[in-house]
């Protein structure tokens, strides 16, 4: 064996991750009768449309090298502290949930499980998971998560237009507090345009309740930290009919005043802070918790509790009215995007500390924003 060929790496990434490997692309070239890819390419491509120059790059790696390379370039970044938050916060991840639950091929898929009579433990799990959103936020019904607060919110925004009654059928204004997060503006408005709703971006103090408007939203605390009463607003709002929602921080109802308890009709958010790594901003659960009189216009799943045939208690996706598995016309949303997996370790995340612990670390991270307050 020649001296370069011992030293060469042979597993090689394009031979497992890319199309057919070395022996299959033979097999593949011999049945249509070429001896080689630059053969078939000279066979198939016309010269007048391929490029004529060498294209200027580096000799390939391996994942070993590539690895280095990347770590390398990493290392010249200067890492700084950040405190601007917005929904994405650092948390610390369980060892027995990181384990058992996040690394375990049995939970790791974000789909909720369509076959409930060998899914029981999933749907107890995402049970516990809509439980808490509707302790924490003192609204009754909670669905099984969405894919994120942006997308939470848009869709509690249509269900708000969906909902108006026969003397607002003509509103079409929703108002937005500047205060809430500006990814979740942003999605308001793409979403908000091909239904006509007409967003009207307004400092908290300048919301003002005409008859064209049939919701609003408001973040608490909001993207400045501050918590905010809105209780009078709230109360303002009732009064014309209008649909409140709250973009919540989920882990702050530990020690703030609930939504449910000071008016809103839905409560929307993230369950990131419970437990789960920020990714680069991604993937994490939302929650959506609404009033009872609203649950068959809930965008999403929820889990319910049923019995079997033999009586005994049984868990099954109890509401679940959304395009693929009714008329389109009549769906209440089209989404069909969960974040199952990340639900899951959300809830247990609260199964793991306890209210006591929740409580703590809410208590905790209070402290910190009041030290970094006073400098």
């Amino acid at each position: 064996m020649q001296s370069n060929n011992v030293i060469e790496f042979h597993d090689k990434f394009v031979d497992r991750h890319i199309g057919p490997n070395t022996i299959e692309v033979k097999e593949m070239l011999e049945k249509i009768g070429v001896e080689s890819l630059d053969e078939l390419i000279d066979k198939t491509i016309p010269a007048s449309i391929r490029l004529k120059e060498k294209i200027d790059l580096d000799a390939p790696l391996t994942e070993f090298e590539l690895i280095k390379r990347l770590e390398k370039i990493a290392s010249k970044n200067k890492v700084f502290n950040s405190y601007i938050g917005m929904g994405y916060y650092p948390t610390i991840t369980p060892g027995i949930i990181q384990r058992n639950i996040l690394e375990n091929p049995g939970w790791y898929t974000q789909y909720t499980p369509y076959q409930a009579e060998i899914s029981q433990g999933r749907l107890e799990a995402l049970l516990n998971f809509q439980t808490m959103i509707s302790d924490m936020t003192s609204l009754p019904i909670a669905n099984a998560s969405l894919l994120d607060e942006a997308t939470a919110a848009a869709e509690a925004m249509i269900m708000a237009f969906a909902l108006r009654k026969p003397a607002k059928k003509t509103s079409y204004v929703f108002l937005v507090s500047q205060d809430v997060f500006p990814q979740t503006i942003d999605v308001l408005k793409t979403r908000s345009a091909p239904l006509g709703i007409e967003l009207r971006i307004k400092d908290r103090n300048e919301l003002l309740l005409t008859e064209e408007v049939f919701g609003l939203i408001v973040q608490y605390p909001d993207s400045n930290g501050e918590i905010i009463d809105y209780e009078k607003l709230f109360s303002e709002a009732e009064a014309k009919k209008i649909i409140k929602i709250v973009a919540v921080d989920l882990l702050s109802l530990a020690l703030l005043r609930p939504p449910g308890e000071f008016g809103a009709d839905v409560c929307i958010g993230s369950s990131q802070r419970f437990g789960i790594p920020m990714g680069y901003g991604g993937p994490h659960a939302a929650f959506f918790a609404t009033k009872e009189e609203f649950k068959r216009h809930i965008p999403g799943r929820i889990i319910g509790v049923s019995v079997d045939m033999h009586g005994k208690r049984a868990l099954r996706m109890a509401l679940q009215t959304r395009e693929q598995h009714i008329k389109r016309e009549n769906a209440t949303s089209n989404i069909c995007t969960a974040q199952v997996l990340l639900a899951i370790m959300a809830g247990m995340y609260a199964v793991y500390h306890g209210p006591k612990g929740i409580y703590s670390i809410a208590n905790r991270i209070n402290a910190f924003a009041k030290l970094l307050n006073e400098g």
